[in-house]
């Protein structure tokens, strides 16, 4: 099992997937350690000098202007944590509380923080043991940091709340100090600041864009994939994926897009069987496929590049900056999540039309008019109904993400006796981002199964690249050989699509 060293500057998502699914152990590096240890110095001097400095030893949000007594520091910190664990809703996934940990550790491993490398070592100990805080799901703006879900990742710290426990692919809940003494650690006494760098901050936000892009990367493969299919499967034209067309129009998005596509389609026999058919164009939703998936190829590496940039970032308040013998402690706005709010906002978007194609392919592949098989793929139409209920669930879905594509981002609610005046809503946008990339499978799955279903009924061999999709789509979904329930071999198969098993295929 390999390692990851947390830095506070080299965490990809990818790391943190693997981190929080077991497959490898984090540890703090040693430039981290000594980074935190010269910030913390910076916070011992402050409290010796008796300053007044926010966070430290005044109140928070509305309650800034109040001094708190020196005696008084870490039963603050542990208040802080108290009080603002009181999230509601359902619980997050035991493994993406553990993303989440991840990624707070991380940012205070960036050494700004004040925070004292033990803190640090103790959530990454309760990742490698696979100890989870029980988080509900709903309580952070994206202001002012991710203050409910991260006040109650933190109790177990402090030896309060609740823990899922893994043990594979199970998960058992309980009190913390219990699944903290099984593993061998004990809770931390909070100093100083450290019960605010811990909850101030956009972890949780980066957690489910960590998962939604990690999705949506995976299934704009998929898209492309089921396009093959379904054009072969309709016995569609290849011309419009010809690379002058998209070398006239040089979207680099668009180009990587017909390209996987005219690269599946290579060696077809189907293409060869119709070339003088009287079909002069397909349907936009077949021909101007790279058109409408490349601009999401572009905005996941844009999403990429925020999201890489974010969870190696300081994000609580305020920061300690450490010059030689000399340090400064500055107030900013590091916690407001409005570039991954703005982010989620627009996978959740480009989900949606990503499935309003597919669903626009799957209704073609069902009508004779463009297969030119029978109504709905049904081997007995009338007594069968085939795969016609299969476009209503598609549509369905498509309903929904319309619904979650409206921005989250414009709900703005001020709070704080209106000291904290505009909210991202991120962590709302970035859940439903997440949400909108399993409906999306969901859409592709649905996709897959008509267009296989059809190519099964086609005499001509399909292009390499489609036929390697279909043999790959039959692990998981059997031929319709008569009507039945398809709802377990469409999560299956949307499933293994997110788990990136489509890539695995073509390398």
């Amino acid at each position: 099992m390999g390692e990851v060293s947390i830095d506070g500057e080299t965490l990809r998502p990818e790391d943190v997937i693997a981190i929080a699914n077991g497959q490898c152990t984090a540890s703090l590096s040693e430039s981290s350690r000594k980074m935190m240890s010269a910030s913390r110095l910076a916070i011992e001097r402050v409290l010796g000098s008796g300053e007044v400095v926010y966070g430290i030893n005044t109140g928070f949000g509305a309650l800034s202007s109040v001094r708190i007594g020196e005696g008084q520091l870490e039963e603050l910190q542990v208040n802080l944590i108290r009080s603002h664990a009181c999230g509601v809703g359902d619980r997050m996934e035991p493994e993406h509380v553990l993303m989440m940990m991840i990624i707070r550790a991380n940012s205070l491993a960036k050494g700004v923080s004040g925070a004292r490398p033990e803190l640090v070592e103790l959530m990454l100990s309760m990742v490698n043991a696979r100890i989870a805080p029980v988080v509900p799901r709903i309580g952070s703006l994206g202001a002012s940091g991710d203050l409910a879900p991260l006040s109650h990742m933190s109790l177990p710290l402090i030896g309060e709340g609740v823990c899922s426990v893994g043990d594979g692919d199970s998960w058992t809940t309980v009190p913390s100090n219990d699944a903290l003494s099984e593993a061998g650690l004990s809770p931390i006494l909070l100093q100083a600041k450290e019960g605010l760098s811990l909850i101030n901050g956009t972890s949780q936000m980066c957690a489910y864009m960590v998962l939604a892009l990690t999705n949506l990367e995976n299934l704009l493969l998929a898209s492309d994939c089921a396009v093959a299919c379904s054009l072969e499967g309709i016995r569609g034209s290849h011309a419009p994926f010809d690379p002058r067309i998209h070398s006239s129009r040089p979207q680099f998005g668009q180009s990587i897009s017909a390209a996987r596509i005219s690269g599946m389609l290579a060696d077809s026999e189907i293409m060869a069987s119709h070339a003088d058919c009287d079909r002069v164009q397909d349907a936009y939703s077949f021909r101007c496929s790279p058109q409408v998936h490349g601009p999401v190829i572009e905005l996941a590496r844009e999403v990429r590049r925020i999201l890489e940039i974010e969870i190696n970032s300081a994000t609580d308040n305020p920061l300690v900056f450490v010059e030689g013998e000399d340090s400064e402690i500055i107030s900013g706005g590091n916690f407001h999540g409005q570039n991954l709010a703005m982010a989620s906002d627009s996978i959740a978007l480009a989900c949606h039309e990503l499935a309003a194609v597919s669903e626009r392919r799957i209704n073609q592949l069902l009508d004779p008019s463009w297969s030119g098989q029978k109504p709905f793929l049904a081997n007995e139409e009338g007594l069968e109904s085939g795969l016609m209920i299969i476009q209503y669930v598609a549509a369905s879905l498509v309903s929904e993400m319309h619904l979650i594509a409206n921005p989250a981002t414009t709900s703005n609610v001020p709070v704080s006796m209106g000291k904290e005046d505009h909210a991202s809503m991120g962590a709302t946008g970035a859940f439903r981002s997440t949400t909108s990339t399993l409906y999306l499978s969901q859409v592709i799955a649905n996709e897959m199964i008509c267009a296989c279903e059809a190519l099964d009924r086609i005499e001509e061999a399909p292009g390499n690249g489609v036929e390697t999709i279909r043999e790959w789509v039959r692990k998981y979904v059997l031929p319709l050989n008569c009507d039945r329930s398809l709802t377990v071999e469409c999560e299956a198969l949307s499933s293994a699509m997110m788990n990136g098993e489509i890539g695995q295929l073509f390398g």
